[in-house]
């Protein structure tokens, strides 16, 4: 069987608030980036940008644990790096390589566990930051909040970030 990609989901599908929020961060990190550029450990990069984050009022939890469930059951607990106005993730990283798709998975199978609908990965290990970003959807939380029946495949979409 052969598989075929559906078309790309548009932004404005996401609930405005939600796209509002998460462009005042990516917004937050450009600036973070031309401030202290490639070069230090992940930590660095989320202090300055939970820094910025507070100087705007914008509510996050920096490494929130998330419950994992499989069959109503808790099976385990992944912790969240960043959790944004209890809406979205943003996954930091400051490594000198691309964002992969072991990455996008990664972030695809917390937002699945959260029940949410976005996530991003933000590199700061990236020379140009628009190379490091990367927007993240959960098409199973897509097509619920549409009133699609789930699809279970990976019909997932990943969206660079347009900035």
């Amino acid at each position: 069987m052969a598989y075929e990609r559906r078309p790309p989901v548009p932004i404005e599908d996401l609930d405005p608030q939600l796209t509002d929020v998460s462009r005042r961060v990516i917004g937050f990190a450009i600036e973070v980036h031309k401030a202290l550029g490639p070069g230090f450990d992940q930590n660095v990069y989320e202090k300055a940008l939970t820094s910025e984050l507070d100087d705007a009022g914008i509510a996050y939890r920096l490494h929130h644990p998330a419950p994992i469930k499989y069959k109503d059951k808790t099976v385990g607990e992944h912790k969240l790096g960043l959790f944004v106005e209890d809406r979205f993730v943003v996954e930091v990283m400051a490594v000198a390589r691309e964002i992969d798709g072991l990455d996008r998975t990664r972030l695809r199978a917390q937002l699945r566990a959260a029940d949410l609908e976005l996530g991003l990965i933000i590199n700061f290990g990236e020379r140009r930051l628009k190379d490091g970003l990367v927007r993240v959807l959960n098409p199973d939380k897509l097509n619920a909040m549409r009133g699609h029946a789930g699809g279970g495949h990976d019909d997932d979409y990943d969206h660079d970030d347009d900035h």
